[in-house]
């Protein structure tokens, strides 16, 4: 017997046995009904008795077998990827899911092989039969993952959201705290609760930032007219008296008004003068320089210290980075989210940030248009 026949007319022994296993996936299988064991199973097993009785080609072949199977005209989802969905929110993890798969596998061609007895199966079938169960396979994770990272990212975004209003309630107890005058004690204690109460809300917005970029909401900007050598003039001072140690200089040349949103670049120059800060030569100053051209304006963020590798480089923007000193330096933790929240906040105003490194200095480069 082939096997796409003895898949339809033994469906519900396969269909048992899957059951069977499903049951074992604890603690999520606990209390699930057969219904719920079985899910999309019967379709899935459709699914791949109907391409084992279509022709192939040997190109459908190859990308059958690196997950790239045509999706059928007109549906949104595969049975398999429907199925890892609802095992995703019926608290399975990934292994689970391709443990069942594996299962599958496994209980099928053996049963099949004990009906073929004493005739030999057909060679053809097992090799089809193991490209569909692959491409399920691919299917099904690549839904879970989605699916997965969906939820952490929600799930953080509500986290950061909630702690806000504690947060506050905090910050704001301090400085009446520190408007008292009660004593030199209580004046240092809530100074203290204030610097922590701000790194925690920076923290709690670059959380925040981040997750919004990862649901495919970008960085929030809201452009207005403005001066950009002001907010850079604004920013740096801030920085200075956080950092009264350290030199920072600001060269402005050409006109540098345009539409933006004056907070995020000042949150983007912040995020870059504070890396130079971290990882520059601590007795050379960290160079800023803006320049106002005809389209655009360029803003430079320049330090001294070791070359960032090349290997570095090509990676320092992406999220969850950080310098690969930074455990020796005596630096402030973070996320990691620094450099990668600059340029989503360059890219929500239509510009760009690059970096480049050697010998002499480290320098960003972001291009900022006048106009979106």
């Amino acid at each position: 017997m082939r096997l796409a026949d003895f898949i339809l007319s033994d469906m519900e022994s396969i269909l048992a046995q899957w059951e069977a296993f499903a049951g074992t996936l604890l603690p999520a299988a606990a209390n699930m009904r057969s219904r719920a064991l079985r899910d999309h199973a019967q379709q899935i097993l459709e699914a791949v008795a109907k391409d084992l009785s279509t022709s192939q080609t040997s190109e459908a072949q190859f990308e059958k077998s690196i997950g790239q199977a045509p999706k059928l005209a007109g549906a949104s989802e595969t049975a398999a990827q429907t199925h890892a969905l609802l095992r995703a929110r019926g608290g399975f993890d990934i292994n689970q899911l391709a443990a069942e798969y594996r299962a599958l596998r496994a209980s099928v061609l053996r049963l099949w092989m004990d009906e073929c007895q004493p005739d030999a199966p057909h060679p053809d079938d097992v090799i089809r039969f193991n490209e569909a169960i692959d491409q399920a396979i691919s299917e099904s994770i690549g839904f879970f993952s989605a699916q997965v990272d969906q939820a952490r990212n929600l799930l953080l975004g509500m986290l950061g959201h909630d702690m806000r209003s504690p947060l506050q309630t905090i910050q704001t107890t301090a400085s009446y705290l520190a408007a008292l005058n009660a004593g030199e004690k209580v004046s240092v204690a809530a100074s203290r609760l204030i610097r922590s109460g701000a790194r925690m809300q920076a923290l709690l917005d670059d959380m925040l930032d981040f997750n919004r970029t990862r649901l495919g909401l970008g960085i929030n900007v809201v452009p207005t007219e403005g001066d950009l050598a002001r907010q850079v003039a604004d920013e740096l001072d801030l920085v200075r008296a956080v950092h009264p140690d350290r030199q920072l200089e600001l060269d402005v040349v050409g006109d540098c008004h345009g539409v933006w949103d004056g907070r995020r670049l000042q949150q983007l120059l912040g995020n870059l003068v504070l890396n130079a800060i971290k990882y520059g030569d601590p007795d050379a100053p960290v160079h800023v320089s803006l320049r106002g051209e005809a389209a655009e304006v360029i803003l430079e963020v320049k330090n001294s210290g070791a070359a960032i590798e090349r290997s570095t480089l090509d990676q320092i923007f992406d999220p969850l980075q950080r310098g690969p000193n930074h455990r020796d330096r005596n630096v402030d933790s973070s996320l990691g989210l620094g450099l990668y929240i600059a340029r989503e906040i360059a890219k929500a105003h239509g510009g760009g940030i690059d970096a480049r490194s050697d010998e002499a200095e480290t320098v960003f480069i972001v291009r900022l248009p006048r106009r979106q």
